[in-house]
């Protein structure tokens, strides 16, 4: 059973120890954080506390790395030259090349690296691939991560906090590989760090448009795919996809009655991110080969992010080269 540590213990961190606590093929050992307040929790949770996150990796087997993007790189590096297997919150890092380094070591130490794109665990994301030859052509595609329900990350700005989230799914989703981009955004709260953004990611013979914001009055996690045959709507939040049979040509509309799909069974998708993450490095435990696996960091999604802040500072299209 594989030994589980905690590096971080913010909001996120937290809930990585509630879920952790409750997967059976797991031994929860231990909470690393530099805030010795911190101590509470782990006794809430019935783990060591531990100041320095390198005096927890001789007991443990793998790790989870809870902490502001900018430490990413190093923490990953050191655990992963350790041997532990690593799963680490989204973004991995900020530079792709580092990003690229690290899943090259993780391959020469055989260790499992995972990253929380915790789209792919939501349960919309295999029905869509389902859906995809029923949708028929795509004409064009828009999603929505927005809200204003907390104060916006300090460490990164929206693009790499949220619109990460549905470039990932579309870059997992579809297979269509994604070839320019553009992007708008605006710096109203932070010079650093952009609050809001609109990013077009241009696929050939469609877009994505994604909006992204920490200032608007609603909480959206949405999306809608605009295909010849029917025009769908994702609800990330509430796990559901609404069907809008629609085919329209310069003769005529045909339309057929809109209806919630019933294929898709609600989960916890942070829960099953974790679990399955347990599942990979217990499989590595016993002497098997993990040949596939879901959350190992997609380098694109981390280079678009990058390419959609250097397109907005130089207000041009980017090519995804």
């Amino acid at each position: 059973m594989v030994k589980i540590g905690i590096i971080g213990s913010g909001k996120w961190g937290e809930n990585h120890l509630k879920d952790f606590s409750k997967i059976s093929s797991c031994h929860l050992v231990g909470l690393a954080d530099v805030d010795e307040s911190k101590k509470e929790l782990a006794a809430k949770y019935g783990v060591v506390f531990f100041k320095d996150y390198k005096e927890m990796l001789p007991h443990i087997d793998a790790v989870t790395v809870v902490t502001p993007t900018t430490t990413h790189y190093e923490i990953a590096k050191n655990c992963l030259l350790q041997g532990k297997h690593v799963f680490v919150e989204k973004p991995l890092c900020f530079d792709h090349q580092q990003a690229q380094e690290l899943v090259d070591l993780a391959k020469e130490k055989k260790a499992v690296l995972s990253v929380g794109y915790v789209f792919r665990f939501n349960p919309l994301m295999n029905r869509v691939k389902e859906l995809l030859p029923e949708i028929g052509e795509i004409h064009y595609i828009y999603g929505r991560y927005i809200h204003s329900t907390v104060p916006p990350r300090k460490d990164s700005g929206v693009i790499f906090n949220l619109a990460v989230h549905l470039i990932d799914f579309l870059n997992v989703l579809l297979p269509q590989a994604p070839q320019k981009m553009y992007a708008r955004n605006s710096h109203l709260i932070s010079k650093h760090n952009e609050d809001s953004s609109l990013v077009t990611v241009d696929y050939g013979n469609f877009s994505a448009h994604l909006e992204v914001s920490c200032c608007h009055p609603l909480k959206k996690r949405d999306m809608w795919i605009i295909g010849s045959k029917e025009k769908v709507y994702l609800d990330f939040l509430d796990q559901v996809i609404e069907r809008y049979p629609l085919i329209v040509s310069e003769d005529k509309t045909e339309r057929k009655e809109t209806f919630r799909d019933p294929e898709v069974a609600k989960n916890q998708p942070l829960h099953e991110e974790l679990k399955y993450f347990v599942h990979l490095c217990n499989k590595k435990g016993m002497g098997e080969e993990v040949t596939f696996n879901l959350s190992a960091e997609n380098i694109l999604t981390t280079k678009m992010c990058l390419l959609a802040i250097r397109s907005a500072r130089q207000n041009e299209v980017q090519v995804i080269g």
